[in-house]
């Protein structure tokens, strides 16, 4: 029996490190974590389905809104839970249309005009199961480079077969050399500096006469334009009827779903014409919170589709899209 005994404590004693071995093995496992999925969201209305295509997203400084003390900013931003250490983020969203015999292209994103953590349209766009081949008309709200950038690279065009759509004044801003002595001396060097990148995203369009220009009153692959204008001189808006509701593609109308919502007369730096700007909005969220449209807005958060709710005419809510299967 001794002899048993002894044997059996040897084993044990041999066998303790090996449990204590594997257990310290299996607490050192470390498990990677994933990359986010990718950047699309596919939504049906009626016979129509919108792609919303993330070009990535950015961060605005509060400072950037105008005409609005610095204590309420920071008041609105807490209430949404923002990280002001960083900013407010935006995203920057563009719109496949796909109404059944056409693809239509809303907005196009920045390509690399704006660094590595933007541009991510065309990456997306192939994810969703399109090709860029694929697109025959591209409706741009405005020039602004995180709208137009995106429709080339390096001198070539991202969408071959499609052809460029932008106001006849949002053009004449942008392209004509006469343009510049017209802007405000303290305004110059900002449009010297966003003019060369609009020119070399749309020049391979212009070149196989790919561009063309429209005035109000004019439909586009059943799209109708709606001038909104302020945020740059020819900004508009789309609006697409459906079999089931209308869908408003409103550019760059807002910027920001937290304080510019909370109060809509807040104008933002990016702004050409604020007091119009504003104006706008103020006419625009009106309308849409008592019709009830779909709202597809490039630069509230991912997938930018949804609804504007106001309870008392004065300060709105973004109600997004719920997601479906």
């Amino acid at each position: 029996m001794k002899k048993t005994a002894l044997t059996l404590s040897i084993s044990l004693l041999c066998f303790t490190p090996i449990i204590t071995q594997a257990e310290n093995t299996t607490s050192q496992t470390v498990i990677n974590q994933q990359p986010q999925v990718a950047g699309y969201y596919q939504h049906q209305v009626g016979n129509t389905q919108i792609t919303t295509l993330l070009d990535g997203t950015n961060f605005m400084s509060p400072t950037l809104f105008k005409d609005i003390p610095t204590e309420q900013v920071q008041e609105i931003l807490k209430k949404y839970h923002v990280d002001q250490a960083k900013g407010v983020q935006t995203s920057v969203n563009a719109f496949l249309v796909n109404t059944g015999n056409k693809l239509v292209l809303v907005d196009s994103g920045t390509a690399d005009c704006f660094g590595a953590h933007l541009g991510s349209v065309m990456k997306n766009l192939k994810a969703s199961g399109y090709q860029p081949e694929q697109v025959n008309t591209i409706l741009l709200t405005h020039l602004h480079p995180d709208h137009s950038c995106g429709v080339s690279k390096n001198g070539v065009a991202n969408y071959p077969n499609a052809t460029i759509y932008v106001s006849e004044n949002e053009a004449d801003y942008w392209l004509n050399p006469k343009q510049l002595q017209k802007i405000p001396k303290d305004q110059q060097a900002k449009y010297t500096g966003t003019v060369p990148k609009i020119k070399a995203a749309l020049a391979p369009y212009q070149t196989k006469k790919q561009f063309k220009t429209f005035k109000l009153g004019d439909t586009i692959d059943g799209f109708e334009v709606i001038s909104t204008q302020g945020h740059t001189p020819g900004h508009f808006s789309y609006k697409l009827k459906t079999s089931d509701e209308d869908v408003i593609f409103i550019g760059d109308i807002v910027h920001s779903h937290t304080v510019q919502f909370d109060r809509p007369e807040t104008a933002i730096d990016y702004d050409i014409d604020p007091k119009a700007a504003v104006q706008t909005r103020l006419k625009q969220f009106a309308d849409y919170a008592k019709h009830g449209q779909t709202i597809a807005a490039p630069h509230l958060p991912f997938p930018g589709i949804g609804h504007i709710y106001s309870a008392d005419e004065k300060s709105y809510q973004w109600i997004p899209v719920h997601f479906k299967d």
